[in-house]
């Protein structure tokens, strides 16, 4: 099993030094995939918070990595032009040197889309519009375009994407029309810790359902990887998330116990939601990822 750490959101302001740091580390840590969400403002009980941008981010992230996968958890794409965010991505994977991993989503959170002025109604449809642009356009097709949302006449990517058509794509929802959309054409599934109250033992039921949205769309399920978002707490100190759930905790014995009964379930690979998210944190993840795969 493969595992992952996604950087700050809004648990605090994490400055470009800090994430840098961070993502040395779980690179040197022997993690697989580091992940920034792609996310405008929140606002909770009258608090506003946000990240930095994701794909600027994720450009700096290349930049300054040379081994681990780098993607949105997940891209918002009614946020983004598809077709210049095809050429963002394009980008970055040139920076990076094929190591993204192109997360699609259609984005919840309304506050975000009105303090932007971005639409937040009929987002499925637009999700399906840009999908098949971004697709079309990272495959390497000049297209043209007449569609209920977008219009596009000769769009074409140069330079070429470095990996015309391969680029991996994942999911990141569970909800039926989202995946009968996404599931014929995507590499990856993942889903929020929330979707299975952060219980490995619920995780089961969860794929179950993956598979079965599979064999509606087509798509042979044994063909879809797998992957899941946890959140892991470290130390005695209050929780910095604010989004909610409740954490793993414990003994690193403990937690590999539970990771194994997500392998079990038929993941492949952990995203660690880690609390707090610093880099002493990432690295403690890390040692646990590399005790998992040590004990076979």
């Amino acid at each position: 099993m493969r595992f992952g750490v996604q950087l700050p959101e809004t648990e605090y302001e994490a400055s470009w030094p800090e994430l840098r740091e961070m993502a040395r580390v779980a690179e040197e840590s022997g993690l697989d995939s580091l992940w920034v969400g792609d996310h405008l403002l929140y606002e909770e009980d009258g608090v506003r918070s946000g990240p930095w941008e994701a794909w600027a981010l994720l450009s700096g992230l290349a930049a300054v990595t040379s081994r681990i996968a780098l993607g949105p958890l997940v891209a918002a794409l009614p946020f983004h032009n598809p077709a210049v965010l095809a050429k963002a991505a394009a980008t970055i994977d040139e920076i990076s040197g094929g190591r993204l991993t192109f997360g699609v989503g259609a984005g919840w959170n309304e506050v975000e889309f009105s303090a932007f002025g971005l639409p937040y109604e009929r987002r499925v449809a637009r999700f399906a519009e840009a999908f098949g642009i971004i697709r079309r356009l990272l495959a390497g097709e000049r297209i043209d375009f007449a569609g209920e949302f977008y219009q596009l006449e000769g769009a074409e990517l140069f330079p070429r994407p470095p990996r015309p058509g391969a680029m991996p794509f994942m999911i990141g929802s569970n909800r039926p029309r989202m995946l009968g959309i996404a599931l014929p054409h995507v590499d990856w599934w993942n889903s929020w810790y929330s979707a299975f109250d952060n219980d490995p033992q619920r995780v089961g039921d969860l794929v179950a359902r993956i598979e079965a949205a599979c064999h509606d769309a087509g798509r042979d399920p044994s063909t879809l990887q797998k992957s899941v978002a946890v959140y892991i707490r470290f130390g005695d100190h209050p929780p910095s998330r604010r989004t909610g759930g409740t954490p793993w905790w414990g003994s690193t014995d403990d937690l590999l116990k539970r990771l194994r009964l997500i392998e079990a379930a038929g993941i492949d690979e952990v995203i660690g939601i880690l609390d707090p998210i610093t880099a002493s944190s990432i690295e403690k993840f890390g040692e646990i990822s590399a005790r998992f795969r040590a004990a076979g």
